[in-house]
């Protein structure tokens, strides 16, 4: 078996697949040191800039003094803290959905999520570019699972038409993680009401960040219902850890009783629901960071001029490169990195073959200057490459 498994990742190396770790000494921000040295950074999910933000570290250090560093069992034996519920509580009335429901990882509720609501006999509908979690949900739950063409409106409702399942759902990221742009999900939730089916809709990329507020994707596309269950990750534009999710009381209820990566692990510390109370507070003060950040996005797309390498249509922080082969993806982000500039290099399976891109994340933690530099960089890059 180990001499198979180093074939597999010579294999990887030769394919410019193979990924490293770096190994960070300095907190997440725009500026860190990385591999012992300073770089700025456009890698982190850091939207708001919040990972290193003063009020939520004197959060966390007084609530790990009031409750200590572990959470020392499952929620449903005496794991469930004052300070999980009371975020628990927060983060529905921010979202404007009546109950909510922490996860340690957005993994872990998605997985959670879809094999408690639907099986045997069911049915989710998944768009192709779902995020691996999604699509792990999906195969692990037992239901039919079926993909639809990346955004098709059409090709899901066919889909739908056709499907005798006893119960219907449709998965589907927001805001997509490596393309940077937005599902439609007013046309998926007219889906959903025409042929009995739930929209389950995971708002990693847009909490925070979209929306009156920050309140994220249903905010910005005005769509309340109680056929819609999300998802959002609190360790990126609300800078600290953990997922939760949110819709009917009755959901969250059935969850709590069924959904297996809830029962059966043992929730974060409560020191870190202390610490991201403060966070969404923070994110509902920010409109001046959300404008910001839309005004480096804005400028980064009307400013970068490349004829090699294509720049994706995102309206969003996730701004994709596309370069083509691994190689050359992989060549450019060592380019820049030589330069001072992590841009991280993203190659199959997590995009499709022949799609490897830089995905550029911007902040609103990012000076207009750190995104003039990165524009120079890549500038510079296309004419030497």
């Amino acid at each position: 078996m180990l001499a198979s498994l180093q074939l597999a990742l010579d294999q990887r190396k030769a394919d410019g697949l193979l990924r490293q770790r770096r190994l960070l000494d300095s907190p997440q921000a725009e500026h860190i040191i990385a591999n012992s040295k300073p770089y700025l950074s456009f890698c982190s999910n850091d939207y708001l800039g919040l990972a290193n933000h003063p009020d939520l570290i004197a959060a966390m250090q007084k609530a790990a003094g009031d409750s200590g560093v572990g959470s020392g069992a499952s929620g449903l034996v005496t794991g469930h803290h004052r300070y999980h519920d009371d975020l628990e509580q927060q983060l529905a009335a921010f979202v404007k959905l009546p109950a909510a429901l922490l996860f340690s990882t957005g993994y872990m509720a998605n997985i959670g999520v879809l094999g408690a609501l639907v099986g045997r006999g069911d049915a989710i509908f998944a768009d192709k570019l779902n995020h691996a979690c999604l699509n792990d949900g999906g195969y692990y739950s037992l239901a039919e699972f079926n993909r639809f063409t990346h955004n098709d409106v059409t090709a899901l409702e066919t889909l739908l038409k056709v499907s005798t399942a006893k119960h219907k759902l449709i998965a589907v990221d927001a805001v997509f993680s490596m393309d940077g742009d937005l599902a439609p999900l007013p046309e998926y939730l007219a889906l959903c009401e025409k042929y009995d089916a739930y929209l389950y809709i995971d708002d990693a990329h847009g909490f925070g960040v979209l929306g009156e507020h920050g309140e994220g994707s249903l905010n910005h596309f005005k769509l309340k219902s109680p056929r819609i269950i999300m998802m959002a990750t609190l360790g990126k534009a609300a800078g600290v850890a953990g997922a939760f999710v949110a819709g009917e009381k009755v959901v969250i209820d059935y969850l709590i009783q069924t959904a297996k990566s809830y029962v059966y692990s043992t929730p974060a510390p409560p020191a870190l629901s202390a610490t991201l109370s403060a966070s969404v507070k923070l994110i509902a003060q920010g409109d001046e960071l959300r404008t910001h950040l839309h005004g480096l996005i804005a400028y980064f797309k009307a400013n970068l001029h490349c004829k090699k390498w294509q720049l994706m249509p995102s309206i969003t922080a996730v701004q994709p490169l596309i370069v083509g082969g691994n190689v050359e993806a992989v060549k450019l982000s060592e380019y820049l990195q030589a330069g001072g500039i992590l841009v991280p290099a993203i190659r199959p399976p997590t995009v499709p073959k022949g799609t490897a891109r830089l995905r550029i994340s911007i902040s609103a933690a990012h000076s207009l200057d750190d995104v003039k530099a990165l524009i120079n960089a890549i500038h510079q890059a296309e004419q030497v490459l």
